[in-house]
């Protein structure tokens, strides 16, 4: 018998970048908080070329023949997590400080563009399901 999912692949995707955008908004949050801090490190999550890989590659399921086995690793799109990284201060002069608040402020824009963006395309896809679910009507 075939597998049958009332989801797709497309609405785990979209979950995903979701919760990884609200990841990136607490970071960007957290880097305008400390633009004052003298000594900070900008941070910065990235995940979307993670995320591009995990939706390019197939879906393969890895299941263990013994319960106390430790998993292998999550694989595939749920397995992305993004990379936190510290922009170092490389610059002698000043106090340290590597947060850009006009920087900050476009991936503060750019990255709520693309939740609402997503949230509106889930939004549409669970309509759809809604529409099927209910004959139509």
């Amino acid at each position: 018998m075939a597998d049958f999912r009332i989801t797709d692949r497309t609405m785990s995707v979209l979950k995903k970048s979701l919760d990884l955008r609200a990841q990136k908004q607490q970071v960007i949050a957290g880097n305008i908080a400390n633009a004052e801090t003298p000594g900070y490190e900008a941070r910065k999550l990235t995940f979307e070329e993670d995320l591009r890989k995990a939706i390019s590659s197939p879906e393969t399921k890895i299941q263990s023949n013994n319960p106390k086995h430790f998993p292998i690793g999550a694989s595939g799109i749920n397995g992305v997590q993004g990379e936190l990284t510290k922009e170092r201060n490389t610059n002698p002069v000043g106090d340290g400080n590597t947060v850009s608040l006009d920087n900050e402020m476009l991936d503060l824009a750019e990255n709520q563009l693309l939740f609402e963006a997503s949230g509106q395309i889930l939004k549409k896809k669970l309509s759809m399901l809604k529409y099927a679910a209910s004959d139509g009507r």
